[in-house]
């Protein structure tokens, strides 16, 4: 199994879940749920270590390096990110609810008597994932302000520690997670129509994926006096390569050669290609916020998908997208504690999350590393179209 792919072991996962849901026993389903619950919980755990780990060092590494070139970079990504989020927020909220259909007992499929877990381990996490949020800010401005460079180095080993703990413990459990979730769903006869509103979720925001490209490169030619539309095309293999690889780092060479044949300095292409690979999420975060609006609905909370519930998460996942690791499904594993801190996740609306967000990875990345040549070519207009005049 470790010589499959995380991609190919997630729809493996689901597979079975769905085939042996359909005839396996009760007391089966209960004693895999069994692990699935053990596994909920360590994630649940992980959660506020991740936020640590990931958001502190960022805003320390953030405060220093290029100066202005680097703010303003990591600025134009967040406002992606942003504007990415309430698109995927104000479409989903308009188009889902006559297209997703209520499952009034999902969130109640864990704790069903007939599938309950035979017994439950509670693994207690060190801090909330609020304060988690608030001690990262508050700890990593501190970093910069006072040029703590022994504390940033523990950080930055910290943060490594977290990324190889979500490479090598929480990554390789999925499967069995999501198997489970499965399992139970096709068990009480809810996979079915769970299954069919996928299918229009991943439409949907994989329309929105090429809406948000449109946007930023028409953005990016009225500012640069480009044509946005020659612009796009050049990006083509870009794309196509983050469609077949699911990697921003992997897509970097192909990417930087496509913005270089953009017209983009090289000295901005070698700066922002690989800075937008790890801070430019666009992509990621429509699909997270599309998908979590379709959960709410189908979970029968249509009175939770409001404005001003989704502006404080959308504004909050951005910058935990900038914080995301750079490993397979690192942007939604540094979202679950603001999915269940702020919209309520349970541990099968987590499950669905992460089984979504991680079967249509490359549909994310590919919208990520093609809005980078964007991003370049407005700052290549910021910052390299002055220092090639002089």
């Amino acid at each position: 199994m470790k010589k499959i792919g995380l991609l190919p072991r997630i729809v493996l996962a689901i597979v079975l879940g769905i085939i042996l849901g359909m005839f396996v026993s009760a007391p089966f389903v209960r004693g895999v749920n069994t692990v699935v619950e053990i596994i909920g919980q360590f994630i649940k755990f992980m959660v506020p270590l991740i936020i640590l780990g990931l958001v502190a060092p960022a805003i320390a590494e953030t405060g220093r390096g290029a100066g202005k070139l680097l703010l303003v970079t990591v600025a134009l990504s967040y406002c992606s990110t942003l504007f990415s989020g309430f698109l995927g927020y104000f479409v989903s909220a308009a188009a889902f609810p006559s297209i997703v259909n209520p499952v009034a007992d999902i969130d109640a499929l864990e704790i069903s008597g007939k599938f309950a877990p035979y017994f439950k381990i509670a693994i207690p996490p060190l801090m909330d994932v609020m304060t988690a949020l608030v001690f990262s800010f508050l700890v990593g401005l501190g970093m910069v302000f006072t040029n703590s460079d022994s504390l940033k180095r523990i950080f930055i080993e910290f943060r490594s520690v977290v990324e190889k703990s979500i490479a090598y413990s929480l990554l390789p459990l999925l499967p069995l997670f999501i198997f489970g979730i499965f399992l139970e769903m096709t068990a009480s006869g809810n996979a079915k129509r769970i299954l069919a509103d996928f299918a229009v979720i991943i439409a949907v925001f994989s329309l929105l994926t090429l809406v948000v490209i449109f946007v930023l490169f028409c953005i990016a030619g009225i500012i640069a006096r480009r044509n946005p539309f020659k612009a796009m095309l050049k990006m083509y293999p870009a794309y196509i390569t983050a469609l077949g690889t699911s990697s921003s780092a992997a897509t970097i060479p192909v990417t930087r050669a496509q913005t270089l044949a953009n017209g983009v300095s090289r000295e901005i292409a070698d700066f922002t290609i690989p800075l937008c690979a790890t801070v430019h999420l666009a992509g990621s975060t429509v699909k997270i916020v599309s998908c979590a609006v379709a959960l709410l609905l189908a979970a029968g909370r249509g009175a939770d998908v409001s404005l001003a519930t989704f502006t404080g998460f959308i504004v909050l996942v951005g910058i935990m997208m900038i914080a995301a690791p750079g490993v397979p499904g690192g942007a939604v594993m540094a979202a679950i504690g603001l999915l269940e801190s702020m919209l309520g996740f349970d541990q099968t609306q987590i499950a669905l999350m992460i089984a979504l967000y991680l079967t249509t990875d490359s549909i994310g990345t590919a919208c990520n590393i093609t809005g980078d040549g964007a991003i370049a070519i407005i700052v290549d207009k910021i910052f390299g179209s002055s220092k090639r005049e002089k």
